[in-house]
């Protein structure tokens, strides 16, 4: 291809030169020609790219394709209940109660309810009336002077600089609507975070906000910030679900002089957390640690996030927390399939427990050691419909948190280019010219829609099930499809196990 680009496109070039000499006009066209054949004899002679050099000019529509193939997915090839890592009609659900318009579908299902992965709710022929007051729960034993009436479902862990400033606002806004909290993320509490709503402000390994110059824990700066009235908890994240082992990232793109100094870093530069903290090394400094932030925050409660490895090391927590006598407040767990603005592929694929058999060992396990009950379980990761909710509580969680949910009541589109800094919807990027698509006063009031319909569903649900109370909700509300295939299996027999039976016989 290139020696034919090479030798015919100079023959029309020079044959529409001549015509347009002729004819005295269009001299644009020769002039366009000439530009896109110097461009291919350049693409001829570039040594980096090899489809540019052996297809030159044309080889530019192969990237172009490439940039725009996960619209063309989403647009052209996604059916309802494809799409990763949220098929379409989840999404759908999310928009329509983010903008508190009927969430209804028509026809039917569109899920193979006969497959092994289909998952479903036992109802009664006892349905109870759906209450109305959305559940909430408190957080804080006996060492929290501070105690947090919580609700049931939070915004989750997304830090200003992975979110734009006006995501921030907006989901702060939307969360003192609701009642509910918003967790800041490992960057710090910035001024888009205070705008009225209620904080969990997480400290991760970097200690962004509560920093020294020399990047270590400073008592006396957190202090300063965990005073604010906004906060309302701490949580220390010891590792995220989407690369727990791994520390934030923040890509230079996106680290702002406004964010770098929220953060105390250098502007311009790609950000990565310490994979681990400074602060404690072993399962009593941490336990340590959690007490130090609960006397400078003056009695607030105070937690830990962590996705589950390792589960000899979470039994070591549990055993020092009866050696020492302190006791988290509350234990935020983080599945595997949790979202993240930027991760290599193989953490995000290959490493840590999926929230589901997570939530069963913590609840297990913290039960085995007589703690349970000083401690509440906050389920993260991939947490989005009502459905998602009563199945985590099911399994053992006592609240719940999402984050990708409600970056989709802001409009988000699952574009997947968190990490390019060009989102198109102003979410997830720091582009001054992209931000000023997202209307704070519209998306805030989405926000708050989101979260109060999607408990109003899970009211519905419960009360269909015949239960009166969150606190009957277990695993013996859930059917799956397995169970179905057990139950063929019994009214119709293997009919070839029939005939070797038959034949043995005779």
């Amino acid at each position: 291809m290139r020696d034919k680009f090479l030798r015919w496109g100079i023959v029309v070039v020079v044959v529409v030169w001549a015509i347009s000499l002729l004819l005295k006009t269009y001299y644009w066209i020769p002039i366009l020609l000439t530009l896109i054949y110097a461009l291919g004899i350049y693409n001829c002679f570039q040594t980096k790219h090899a489809i540019l050099r052996n297809f030159p000019v044309i080889g530019y529509f192969r990237y172009f394709f490439e940039s725009i193939s996960p619209e063309m997915q989403q647009y052209f090839i996604e059916r309802e209940t494809d799409g990763k890592p949220f098929p379409r009609n989840q999404r759908s659900a999310v928009y329509r109660r983010a903008k508190n318009i009927s969430d209804t579908v028509p026809f039917g299902t569109q899920l193979e309810v006969n497959q092994r992965k289909y998952e479903g709710i036992k109802h009664s022929i006892y349905a109870q009336s759906p209450k109305e007051e959305l559940p909430r729960v408190m957080i804080g034993g006996d060492a929290c002077t501070q105690k947090y009436d919580a609700s049931l479902f939070n915004i989750s862990a997304m830090s200003f600089g992975s979110l734009s400033d006006r995501a921030q606002m907006a989901l702060n806004r939307g969360a003192k609507k609701g009642r509910f909290f918003h967790n800041t993320g490992e960057g710090g509490i910035s001024p888009y975070h205070l705008e009225g709503g209620d904080l969990c402000w997480q400290i991760g390994t970097g200690y962004f906000g509560s920093r020294d110059e020399e990047g270590k824990f400073s008592p006396e700066i957190f202090t300063k910030n965990a005073s604010l009235p906004n906060v309302k908890l701490i949580e220390i994240k010891l590792s995220q679900g989407a690369k727990p082992g791994h520390g934030g990232m923040l890509p230079g793109a996106k680290n702002t002089p406004e964010i770098a100094a929220i953060r105390h870093v250098t502007p311009g530069v790609t950000i990565i957390s310490p994979p681990s903290h400074s602060a404690f090394s072993d399962a009593a400094g941490l336990l340590r640690f959690v007490q130090q932030l609960r006397e400078l925050s003056g009695g607030k409660p105070v937690g830990f996030k962590l996705c589950i490895g390792d589960t000899k090391e979470f039994e070591d927590i549990c055993v020092q927390m009866n050696v020492l006598k302190i006791y988290p407040d509350f234990i935020t767990i983080d599945g595997a399939e949790g979202g993240t603005g930027a991760a290599p592929p193989e953490f995000s694929d290959g490493v840590g427990m999926p929230l589901e058999p997570a939530l069963i060992f913590v609840n297990r396990t913290l039960t085995l050691f007589n703690v349970r009950d000083k401690v509440r379980i906050i389920a993260s990761g991939k947490v989005l419909t009502s459905l998602d909710i009563l199945r985590a509580i099911a399994m053992g969680a006592d609240m719940c948190n999402n984050a990708r949910g409600f970056m989709f009541a802001l409009g988000c589109i699952q574009a997947l280019r968190c990490n390019t800094n060009n989102c198109p919807t102003g979410v997830a990027t720091q582009d001054k010219m992209l931000i000023k698509g997202l209307d704070v006063t519209d998306k805030s009031e989405r926000v708050y829609h989101f979260h109060k319909n999607t408990l109003h569903t899970c009211n519905e649900l419960i009360a269909a099930a015949g239960r009166n109370s969150y606190e009957e909700v277990d695993a013996t509300m859930f059917m799956r499809g397995d169970e179905f295939e057990h139950l063929a299996d019994l009214y119709f027999p293997d009919t070839l196990g029939n005939f070797q039976e038959f034949k043995s016989k005779y």
